[in-house]
């Protein structure tokens, strides 16, 4: 669904916690949140597909962030959780699950009043990040996910 950075309209969006980092998924792109399920590995795929689950008889694949942020991939844990979305990928809805350390709550923000991401001194691609804020004491990162997912 991805809106306009420079939106002063606030959006609801979703914060995950991925790799010590606290991550902003707009809202409106979620379908569901589940535990963590069964996952198949795709032999061949990209460095950061984890493979595939079956969500209610569709298979859908499960891209970790981490592996694109170049953050250690860690086991799962009790609080890991799949959040599937649906993203317009190449002019269609496409489902893709992403993996989630932890789910921390929907809240608020105005897209406008995001930063871009520094050019220096961040281990991450630019590209892979739409803006960054604060929400009170925490940096929020909302992620490009359609480049990121490339």
């Amino acid at each position: 669904m991805t809106r306009d950075i420079l939106s002063d309209s606030a959006i609801d969006v979703l914060t995950l916690g991925i790799g010590g980092e606290i991550f902003a998924i707009e809202a409106a792109d979620v379908r569901e949140i589940l535990d963590l399920v069964p996952i198949t590995a795709v032999p061949g795929a990209r460095s950061f597909v984890g493979g595939v689950v079956n969500v209610r008889g569709r298979i859908v694949p499960l891209a970790d962030l981490r592996v694109q942020f170049g953050m250690a991939v860690t086991a799962p844990t009790p609080d890991t959780r799949i959040i599937v979305l649906e993203l317009d990928l190449e002019g269609e809805p496409t489902p893709v699950g992403i993996l989630a350390d932890r789910v921390f709550e929907v809240t608020q923000i105005v897209p406008a009043s995001l930063e871009a991401a520094p050019r220096i001194g961040i281990r991450w691609r630019p590209e892979f990040i739409r803006g960054i804020g604060m929400r009170g004491d925490d940096l929020l990162i909302l992620p490009n996910l359609s480049q990121i997912l490339h």
